[in-house]
């Protein structure tokens, strides 16, 4: 509802397969962080970008880095070409409940060989997604804690921006979430902030939904009940499409009630704004017609904004709608669509 819905999970065996990605990436030949070096084991090619610009970790073994290196393979420049323009940019890694401390640790490895900052998603809160497509979560309250102890075992001292859990706290507001669920879900939603800017070196920043779902003033006290007082910041427009420039005046009010803290916004797919046909409870589900929006940066449009972020992967289904695969799954010709006139 609102057009809130989206997020997507990473599916286990994806997120199994980055991991791997990253040890062997450590074992053979680790990027110095220079941002002109090439990893032997990728295959296509990926470099880091330039740190001034773009301090996060740009995975040379992700899923679209595979699929540039097929596409040349087979002859395909043009297609890899397009998909490359993904491939080369930071997205996040969305930890799984299965052995969230390896992943963790072997992202925030591979990122700490290479001079850069893994970009982390935690979306895992039990009753995720209130039973949609990415429906799902923890077991429990207990099985959520271990989840976020072994993330943050995972990740110790290096590196790490950590967007937590998106729409859990919108869910709370719009009454997607059942009101049995609520005092659990703040009280684990601030129990993470807690154990996770406890760590050296980890940036947190808690979802705050998007500029289509409603008003600031519904959501700020919930999300300081959450625990965004402790946390470096919110996140906006996860998974979904508004614009840079809606997204930004979103944060800007929601911040001003909040005491002034910085944001973050999903810039992925934003580069042609919201999709406006067809059912609108759907519309944030692999429309069509999109863009990827602005290239990953800390150089931002307005001094309240730390990043503009992929976190959401693009060329990654949303779920089981418009001939998409499940939520967190690799779509070759969605991706290519999202490339297709896009200059990144």
């Amino acid at each position: 509802m609102y057009g809130s819905r989206g997020a997507g999970a990473l599916s286990t065996r994806r997120a199994s397969a980055a991991v791997l990605g990253a040890v062997l990436l450590l074992a053979g030949c680790s990027s110095s962080g220079d941002g002109d070096d090439e990893d032997k084991n990728a295959g296509a090619g990926i470099t880091q970008q330039p740190r001034e610009t773009d301090p996060f970790w740009v995975n040379p073994d992700g899923t679209a880095a595979r699929q540039v290196a097929s596409l040349e393979k087979s002859g395909k420049k043009e297609q890899a070409a397009r998909i490359r323009k993904i491939a080369e940019q930071p997205t996040g890694e969305w930890i799984s409940p299965e052995n969230p401390e390896e992943q963790a640790r072997g992202f925030t490895e591979a990122a700490h060989e290479a001079g850069r900052t893994a970009l982390l998603v935690l979306y895992n809160v039990p009753h995720r997604d209130c039973g949609q497509y990415s429906g799902g979560g923890a077991a429990d309250g207990n099985a959520y804690r271990a989840f976020v102890d072994g993330v943050a075992a995972g990740i110790g001292d290096r590196a790490a921006t950590v967007i937590l859990e998106p729409d859990a706290v919108l869910h709370l507001v719009d009454g997607c979430t059942p009101q049995e669920f609520h005092e659990e879900r703040y009280d684990l939603l601030k129990g993470a902030v807690a154990k996770l800017t406890a760590l050296k070196n980890t940036k947190v920043y808690l979802d705050a939904g998007n500029a289509g779902w409603g008003h600031p003033d519904q959501i700020f006290e919930p999300l300081k009940r959450a625990g965004l007082d402790q946390a470096d910041g919110f996140s906006v427009n996860v998974s979904n499409f508004y614009t840079t420039e809606d997204s930004i005046a979103y944060g800007k009010q929601l911040s001003a009630k909040v005491g002034g803290k910085h944001f973050v916004i999903d810039t992925s797919r934003n580069g042609n704004g919201p999709y406006t046909e067809g059912d609108p409870g759907e519309r944030w589900c692999n429309p069509p017609g999109r863009a990827l929006g602005e290239t990953p940066t800390t150089k931002t449009a307005d001094p309240l904004v730390d990043a503009y972020l992929w976190v959401k992967r693009p060329g990654e289904s949303d779920g089981e709608c418009k001939g998409g695969p499940k939520a967190g799954e690799w779509w070759p010709e969605y991706a290519l669509k999202l490339a297709q006139g896009t200059t990144p």
